[in-house]
């Protein structure tokens, strides 16, 4: 687990290929946001080039499991590596007796089958920036355009798949700003399945509101279906020779 002397060097685009099948949405930028809160010490070259070794890829994979499946916060990711680097021997932050720091329901909604954090999953302001490894400022820019919301003082599973997943749209490019018209056109589908839901939550007696929620559901499921389709082909159209 220590950072020591790295052995059959890899460039930043090598150790990111190596962990992307695990970590899709690892990127360059969380990387280096690694590097410069302490967490990895890859080696340099003369001419400032990052050099990683296999224990530096390790290291990454612990460090983005601890904060995927185990939402622990950076800090806490950090101490028990220092602790490990001096030699010290210590279970993992989420082992028995020391539960993991996250504000999660008892309930097995807390995941989606995809393995998304769900609603159920309750957030500090800290566990969210740290889950997404995205500083006050972005979440700040998300939070004014209505794309990051809290409840009371916490945040749900939902706001962190955003906040993560707004960090690596921007590492294309695309700013907050860009993604307001994203924001805009979910809006519009949301507020095409309520119209066909009013009715029965008005409806009177039991299970209309069961029944609104399922047919909600079940509608939001066929509109994504919908819109990933619809990127794919205007993509594949736009992009063929």
């Amino acid at each position: 687990m220590t950072a020591g002397p790295a052995r059959g060097a890899m460039t930043i685009g090598d150790a990111l290929g190596l962990l992307r099948a695990d970590f899709p949405d690892i990127t360059v930028s969380k990387i280096r946001f690694l590097e410069a809160e302490g967490l990895i010490e890859p080696q340099r070259t003369p001419s400032g080039y990052r050099k990683f070794g296999p224990t530096d890829v390790e290291r990454l994979r612990f460090i983005l499991s601890a904060q995927r499946d185990h939402y622990l916060p950076l800090r806490v990711i950090k101490e028990y590596l220092q602790a490990i680097d001096r030699g010290e021997t210590a279970p993992p932050p989420w082992a028995a007796g020391r539960g993991p720091r996250r504000l999660v329901a008892a309930d097995s909604t807390a995941e989606s089958p995809a393995g998304e954090p769900g609603p159920q999953v309750r957030l500090t302001r800290r566990q969210l920036l740290d889950g997404a490894a995205i500083d006050e400022d972005l979440l700040a820019e998300l939070e004014e355009a209505g794309l990051v919301r809290r409840s009371g003082r916490h945040y749900d599973g939902h706001a962190l798949v955003i906040a993560r997943t707004a960090a690596a749209l921007g590492t294309y490019g695309l700013q907050v700003r860009h993604l307001r018209a994203v924001k805009a056109a979910a809006d519009r589908e949301i507020g095409l399945i309520e119209q066909v839901v009013a009715p029965l939550l008005r409806r009177r007696g039991p299970g209309g509101h069961e029944e609104a929620e399922r047919t909600a559901r079940a509608m939001a499921d066929l509109s994504l279906r919908l819109h990933a389709a619809l990127v794919s082909t205007g993509l594949r159209e736009s992009l063929e020779p």
